[in-house]
């Protein structure tokens, strides 16, 4: 059950960066910043998941960084003003009057492929 679980958040991640880079294409910049947050949230999620057996209740992407640095004695080493970004879009994109550009959109989806990329590598050395 919670292996099904943990994959299944992982799927929906990919999903999210999957659509994230479909908006990108289509020039909705603001969307394709949302999704590449929830792409990442989804997948520290799966992680957090899969090692604690829990979901936290928080969409703060630093925070379960830090949640998961923790679990995994990892210490992830990211900039924090991307971080922020990201956060940012999780409400900005939805509610706010906020624009965001083709780079910013790219950026957004680099910075969770990055982020992705390195918390994987560091699951996989602590399965």
């Amino acid at each position: 059950m919670l292996a099904e679980e943990v994959e299944r958040l992982r799927r929906r991640a990919r999903s999210f960066l999957e659509a994230a880079e479909e908006r990108l294409r289509a020039g909705s910049y603001d969307i394709s910043c949302f999704l590449a947050e929830q792409a990442v949230q989804l997948y520290l999620k799966s992680v957090i998941l899969e090692f604690s057996g829990e979901v936290p209740r928080t969409h703060s992407i630093r925070k379960l960084l830090s949640i998961m640095s923790n679990l995994l004695n990892v210490e992830f080493d990211f900039d924090r003003k991307e971080l922020v970004f990201l956060e940012d879009a999780y409400i900005k994109a939805r509610y706010l009057s906020s624009e965001y550009s083709e780079e910013d959109a790219k950026n957004a989806i680099a910075t969770a492929r990055r982020l992705m990329s390195v918390v994987d590598r560091a699951r996989k050395e602590k399965s």
